[in-house]
């Protein structure tokens, strides 16, 4: 097995820098640990991570709860997840999926096995227990996505207020007055006061009261399936709706086909914007959909950083993160039928 001096002479470095990049406990110069982490490669190095910890008393594992019992992991997620993984790796740390319940035992139970120096909270909800239980533990931790009073944590979030009122905005200076909302169904399950629905929903509503805009919402089910019955159920609800902005992305199919199968023509009968999404989930469906995009890869970096600054004493302050999502054009709203 190769050594820490075989892979410093291999990478033209001293065994001290070699030692920070496996150890992560100091900051490298990317183009060094490069170097550093090709020559390991080459020569098979392998670190002993519980060896290493054992000494430091510091795992260097980062946990991310997400509660794929209750949620799927969906695209955007996937988003916050690998950039999240992928910026942790950059800082020296593993960032490992944790797909416990949305229950403050699960969170104690990883908390008090002493695998994860700290926590990555995914999939909030306006008054969630397992954040309620880290704060209670004193456990590092910073969430993506907010509480109902999240004054006091530490969080990075999309800006559901703001992106709602982008997608208003788009809408009505097409012309559009009758505009329905499509959210996922939740009621009934564990995640029923999901945060991003509740915010989402909420700012809807208000905003097309202040405007003077007839606002419809719907909920959609599972799936393509759910989409189109939330096409029947809106245009049941308002026959004469001519925008619909969605905010599900497995629903997107679904919810133009149910249209479609109506009689409605999109975007010259009813526009449809997708909000929260990406232009990949827009390019699955014809027409293509204009979308607001979710900020994944910029809040699952900022997250990750803000709890390793937690961890290594950089910094004491409180992270609180807000990031709209950006409006991409595309084919599926025009102006408001005459």
């Amino acid at each position: 097995m190769a050594t820490m001096q075989q892979v410093a002479d291999r990478a033209g470095v001293s065994i001290a820098t070699v030692s920070f990049v496996v150890n992560g406990n100091k900051r490298v110069a990317e183009d060094t640990r490069a170097r550093v982490r090709t020559a390991m490669r080459e020569l098979g190095y392998r670190n002993n991570v519980v060896a290493r910890a054992l000494a430091s008393r510091r795992s260097r594992i980062l946990a991310l709860l997400f509660p794929v019992l209750e949620h799927r992991l969906g695209q955007t997620a996937m988003q916050f997840f690998t950039n999240a993984a992928s910026r942790a790796s950059e800082l020296g740390y593993h960032l490992v999926l944790w797909p416990a319940a949305t229950t403050a035992d699960d969170v104690e139970e990883l908390i008090s096995g002493g695998l994860a120096d700290g926590v990555v909270v995914m999939e909030v909800t306006m008054h969630d227990p397992r954040i309620e239980r880290l704060v209670d533990l004193d456990v590092p931790f910073v969430s993506i996505g907010r509480t109902a009073d999240p004054f006091d944590i530490s969080f990075v979030d999309i800006d559901f207020e703001r992106t709602v009122e982008d997608a208003l905005d788009h809408l009505a200076g097409l012309g559009h007055r009758r505009i329905g909302l499509v959210v996922e169904d939740l009621d009934g399950t564990a995640m029923a006061d999901y945060g991003p629905k509740v915010r989402s929903e909420a700012a809807f509503r208000a905003s097309t009261v202040r405007r003077g805009l007839t606002g419809t919402v719907v909920a959609a089910g599972a799936s393509a399936e759910g989409g189109r019955q939330a096409a029947r159920d809106l245009l049941d609800r308002d026959p004469d709706v001519t925008a619909a902005i969605i905010m599900k992305d497995d629903s997107n199919f679904g919810l133009v086909s149910g249209l479609t199968a109506a009689g409605r023509r999109v975007p010259e009968d009813v526009s449809v914007i997708a909000i929260v999404s990406s232009d990949g989930a827009g390019a699955a469906t014809e027409p293509v959909l204009t979308t607001l995009n979710a900020p994944g890869p910029a809040l699952g970096r900022l997250a990750v950083e803000s709890l390793v600054d937690r961890l290594e004493g950089t910094t004491t302050e409180r992270t609180h993160t807000l990031i709209p999502c950006a409006l991409h054009l595309a084919d599926s709203t025009a102006p408001a039928p005459a």
